[in-house]
């Protein structure tokens, strides 16, 4: 480790750290653990993090860098609301069971008793993620407005009455739903998949 660029040693880091988190039930997270499953001493991982919570809030922001990033892909990509909505939801899912480890930090698990302001963050996520869920269906409204209520469902059919209560109704009830998926993939021992049958269940959302 010692001979790594230091960008290098700081993901080295967060990704052991990552890993330990995929074990809820083994070690308690210390950086003193941390230290010596990287084999070094706890002064090396100071050099690069001024404390824990800094080790966490750069999780963090690789969770919220990789996510509205794919989230503004799909919306690029993707002109068709419901189509934009369904995507999210499924991009969210899998990004949880793709990384099992930042699924305790996106379900606030590896938090608790942490940095409060690292809670605080992700309440923030939870909140931009359902704004992003907003613009999808609102979207679905414009497409119900030129025309295409019919075949977009009643979604956007409620959308194109004008009723902005329905919209954030729905999107709240999205990210309720990524959440339970989440947080009961993390309590099964990363067993029951996330996405797992979940395509008929977001086609029940976004009718």
């Amino acid at each position: 480790m010692a001979t790594q660029p230091p960008g290098q040693r700081k993901l080295q880091i967060l990704q052991a750290l990552a890993a330990m988190l995929e074990h809820p039930k083994g070690e308690k997270i210390t950086t003193a653990a941390l230290a010596r499953r990287l084999e070094v001493s706890e002064a090396a991982l100071y050099r690069h993090f001024a404390s824990k919570a800094q080790m966490f809030e750069g999780l963090i922001e690789f969770i919220e860098t990789s996510v509205f990033g794919l989230i503004n892909q799909i919306t690029e990509r993707q002109p068709d609301g419901l189509a934009q909505a369904c995507d999210i939801l499924a991009m969210l899912l899998h990004f949880a069971e793709n990384n099992p480890g930042m699924t305790r930090v996106l379900i606030g698990d590896a938090l608790v008793g942490e940095d409060e302001r690292l809670q605080q963050r992700m309440n923030g996520f939870y909140d931009r993620v359902e704004l992003a869920l907003k613009g999808a269906l609102r979207q679905a409204a414009a497409d119900a407005a030129a025309g295409s209520a019919a075949a977009a469902g009643s979604a956007a059919a409620a959308a194109a009455d004008g009723d902005e209560r329905d919209v954030a109704a729905r999107a709240g009830l999205m990210v309720a739903f990524v959440l339970g998926r989440w947080h009961r993939y993390a309590k099964s021992g990363f067993t029951l998949a996330p996405a797992q049958d979940a395509n008929t269940q977001i086609a029940l959302l976004l009718r």
